[in-house]
């Protein structure tokens, strides 16, 4: 793989262990997945046969190693902060779609987002950056999530709803035709 781009996966919990899932599965990636970033290192040094290669400390450290991340916290805020310092730090953002996600092909989806399994992207939906579309979920047609809006398990919106940024639409809830959910705010 001289020529993939090499990555790494902030966070090792539940949702960067199925991120990485995302990436190993998918055949046509160009991706090499190099390891994880996380703050429980050193207590974590390894999940599946990647190193946890060290906490969020020094950045900088991690640049020799690849440029590219995808920060797989569930935590909107902290993915936010994180997101902004590892760009400030010099890293590009990398989206991650799982091989058995549907995306439409009109539909835009913002850098540092994770779409997991089963999860379907509608015609022109807009996705913003350091979003997560988790696994069942439906964003249908003409709808909007703002910048690291997270929409849970099992989760729909109906055409042209908004998912305010940041904004929380937790496991098994929908957003009906048109309606919003207020940036930051959370719907359980």
């Amino acid at each position: 793989m001289g020529s993939a781009v090499k990555l790494i996966i902030v966070g090792a919990g539940g949702h960067g262990r199925s991120v990485a899932e995302a990436v190993i599965l998918n055949p046509d990636s160009e991706l090499e997945l190099i390891g994880f970033i996380d703050d429980s290192w050193p207590n974590n040094k390894f999940i599946w046969d990647f190193p946890v290669l060290g906490d969020t400390s020094d950045l900088d450290a991690y640049l020799k190693q690849a440029n590219h991340v995808i920060i797989a916290i569930g935590n909107n805020k902290l993915r936010a902060e994180l997101q902004r310092r590892f760009t400030i730090a010099g890293f590009n953002l990398t989206t991650i779609t799982h091989p058995r996600a549907m995306v439409s092909p009109s539909a835009t989806i913002g850098v540092g987002s994770a779409i997991m399994a089963g999860a379907i992207i509608g015609t022109e939906a807009n996705l913003g950056s350091g979003v997560i579309v988790n696994s069942a979920a439906v964003v249908d047609h003409h709808c909007e999530v703002g910048d690291y809006g997270h929409l849970g398990v099992g989760t729909a919106m109906a055409g042209g709803s908004r998912l305010g940024s940041g904004a929380w639409l937790q496991a098994g809830n929908a957003l009906g035709y048109g309606e919003s959910l207020e940036d930051w705010g959370v719907i359980n």
